[in-house]
C-alpha cells in the first residue's frame, strides 16, 4: 500500500529534487502549481524506490501523474493501478505527453487507451525568442513595445519582492473586477490559486517582475523552474487600459530569467479563443500535447482539470 501524504510548502525540496532533474516539460509539474491548486485537487505525493508518485482528484475521480524517477517504471505503474483499485476507481493518468505515451506503449503494449485534449496542451518557447523578439516574425510585438515606450516614457521594471506583494494583489483585484472573474468558476479558482502563490511567494521558490508607469503598477508576472532547462510562467496580469503592457512585461521578465533555462512554458490556453491566438502569436517552438491514459478495460470520459 502506498502511503500518500498531502503536499505542503514544506515539501518543496523533496518534490523539486525529482522534478528539476527530470526531462518532463509539463507545467503541471511545477511545484508552485502542485501546491497552489491543491485546494481543488487535494494533491498528494509519495516517494517509493526513488520514484515520485503524484495522486489527486478531479471532482470524484482519483487520477495520477506518470511516476518520475529512475528504475522499474512498470513496477511503479502497477503500484498505482493497485492504489486505484483500492479506491474502487478506474485507473487513469493525466498530463501524458507524447514522450510518456511512447514509454507507456513500450512498457505496457496495448494496455492503455489515450485521449488527447488540445485545450490542455502547453505552449513552449525559446527564452531567447521572448527576451529579444528578434527577426521578422516578431515585428508586430516589437511595434507594440515601441508604442508602449513612446506612450509611457516614465515606465520602470522591478523584481517582485515581499514588500511588493500587496500592490500585485491590488492589480489582480482590479483585473478581476474588469473581467467579472468572481462570476465564473474557472477564473474564480485561478484567483484563489494566484492569491495562494503570492501569499507564499518566497516559500514556493517563485520569482517575478512588476511593470510601473509613473510609479503605479500596471502589470506583473511570476513563475518558477519546472526542470533543469524549462522555466514556467504561471501568471501574467496587466491593466488592459495600458496598451502594450502585456507585451512589455512579457519581454522584460523573459530578459530576467537565467540563461540556463533554454525554454519557457507559458501553460495552456484552455480552449479560450483569444488566449490561443495570443499564445500562438509568440511563435512557440513546441505545442506540447497531453493525453489522458486509461487502462483499456476502464471506460472513461475525458477528465477535465
Amino acid at each position: 500500500m502506498i502511503e500518500f501524504k498531502d503536499i505542503t510548502v514544506a515539501d518543496k525540496d523533496i518534490i523539486t529534487s525529482y522534478t528539476f532533474n527530470s526531462d518532463r516539460k509539463n507545467c503541471d509539474l511545477s511545484f508552485s502549481n502542485l501546491c497552489s491548486w491543491r485546494f481543488i485537487y487535494f494533491t498528494q505525493y509519495a516517494v517509493v524506490d526513488d520514484f515520485l508518485l503524484l495522486r489527486f482528484w478531479v471532482e470524484t475521480h482519483v487520477v495520477y501523474m506518470m511516476p518520475i524517477g529512475h528504475g522499474d517504471m512498470a513496477k511503479m505503474v502497477d503500484l498505482l493501478i493497485e492504489d486505484a483499485q483500492q479506491q474502487k476507481q478506474n485507473f487513469c493518468m493525466l498530463g501524458i505527453s507524447h514522450f510518456m505515451k511512447d514509454d507507456l506503449e513500450t512498457i505496457f503494449p496495448n494496455r492503455f487507451c489515450f485521449t488527447e485534449d488540445r485545450d490542455y496542451a502547453d505552449y513552449i518557447y525559446l527564452r531567447t525568442d521572448l527576451s529579444t523578439l528578434a527577426g521578422k516574425k516578431f515585428q508586430a510585438k516589437r511595434n507594440h513595445i515601441n508604442k508602449f515606450k513612446n506612450s509611457y516614457p516614465n515606465y520602470s521594471y522591478a523584481p517582485i519582492t515581499s514588500d511588493k506583494i500587496k500592490e500585485c494583489m491590488e492589480l489582480e483585484a482590479k483585473w478581476c473586477r474588469a473581467n467579472d472573474c468572481d462570476q465564473h468558476e474557472g477564473t474564480g479558482n485561478e484567483r484563489r490559486a494566484l492569491t495562494y502563490a503570492l501569499e507564499h511567494f518566497e516559500e514556493l521558490g517563485l520569482s517575478g517582475g512588476i511593470l510601473y508607469v509613473d510609479n503605479q503598477i500596471v502589470a506583473f508576472t511570476f513563475g518558477m523552474p519546472i526542470n533543469h532547462d524549462m522555466f514556467g510562467i504561471h501568471a501574467e496580469k496587466a491593466d488592459t487600459d495600458i496598451e502594450g503592457a502585456y507585451a512589455m512585461i512579457n519581454q522584460m521578465f523573459a530578459q530576467s530569467i537565467p540563461e540556463q533555462y533554454i525554454y519557457i512554458n507559458r501553460e495552456e490556453d484552455l480552449g479560450i479563443e483569444g488566449l490561443r491566438k495570443a499564445k500562438l502569436s509568440y511563435q512557440p517552438v513546441l505545442i506540447l500535447e497531453k493525453y489522458m491514459a486509461c487502462l483499456k478495460d476502464c471506460q472513461m470520459e475525458m477528465i477535465k482539470w
